[in-house]
């Protein structure tokens, strides 16, 4: 099912909005949101590694994973999943901007590092590898963003290894109606649209052929994200200012849709 937004607008929207996003989400580059528990506090940044290691132990990536990264982004997470596990990453991302970035910071890495990792611009929809390259797919906040998801997952199921596992986290739809608030707010600021509840993505994966080994439904962890993310908003006066206030109302909003199930967030581990 497509939207009415195009992957081409998705790719104009990352590669511009980089430098913002490192600005005061993550300054090496990761873009994704975050799971609070004792451990975290309501730090920001220590959620998004504890929801990083979340998905390395519910997905079973060990040494001996090959893994595609989906939607890599700035490679920070690549990076560091193929050094704390010591495997093979491969990560792709439609933001040319992006994937230079990773591309640069592998270089900067050791020859056995960087043997373990590769980065290339690709789309989700029609990815350059053969049938069953991959024992594991990744993927952080990424899926929501592509036009044709039902292609998405026909393309994880193809790359993935007979057993291979998909850990992935999305954004989902708890019901069709919404109001103009989080219409402008969240799903045409972060151009989006799904037709996937946390239901029915689950049904949707069963239909493409994957067994579902575990669904969390994240969503308080999604509206703690923005309201930590509106509070790291810079507030200090710069060229960027308007557009600083401007996220920071958008953060608000993002968590008060949450509360008022107009978005969703879910985490999905399923295998082939």
């Amino acid at each position: 099912m497509s939207s009415r937004f195009t992957e081409q607008e998705t790719e104009s929207y990352y590669d511009s909005e980089d430098a913002i996003y490192r600005s005061f989400w993550d300054e090496d580059g990761s873009v994704h949101w975050g799971v609070f528990d004792e451990s975290t506090g309501n730090d920001f940044i220590l959620a998004c590694a504890n929801l990083n290691q979340m998905m390395v132990d519910r997905g079973r990536i060990d040494s001996s994973a090959r893994v595609l990264d989906l939607g890599c982004g700035n490679g920070t997470t690549a990076i560091w999943l193929s050094g704390s596990q010591n495997c093979r990453v491969t990560g792709v991302d439609l933001s040319g901007v992006r994937v230079q970035n990773a591309q640069n910071a592998r270089h900067g890495l050791e020859q056995s590092a960087k043997e373990k990792l590769a980065f290339e611009k690709a789309s989700a929809t029609e990815l350059p590898f053969d049938d069953a390259t991959f024992t594991h797919l990744w993927s952080q906040a990424v899926i929501y963003h592509v036009p044709d998801k039902e292609a998405v997952l026909k393309e994880a199921y193809r790359v993935l290894e007979d057993g291979g596992i998909m850990v992935f986290d999305d954004l989902t739809k708890p019901q069709p109606e919404i109001s103009a608030n989080a219409q402008k707010f969240v799903y045409d600021r972060l151009l989006y649209d799904t037709p996937f509840s946390f239901e029915s993505y689950q049904d949707a994966l069963k239909a493409r052929g994957f067994k579902i080994l575990e669904a969390h439904d994240l969503s308080s962890h999604l509206k703690n994200s923005y309201l930590r993310l509106a509070d790291r908003t810079p507030k200090f006066d710069s060229e960027q200012a308007e557009h600083y206030a401007e996220l920071t109302t958008a953060y608000r909003e993002t968590a008060r849709a949450v509360d008022n199930r107009e978005l969703g967030w879910g985490l999905f581990i399923c295998q082939k």
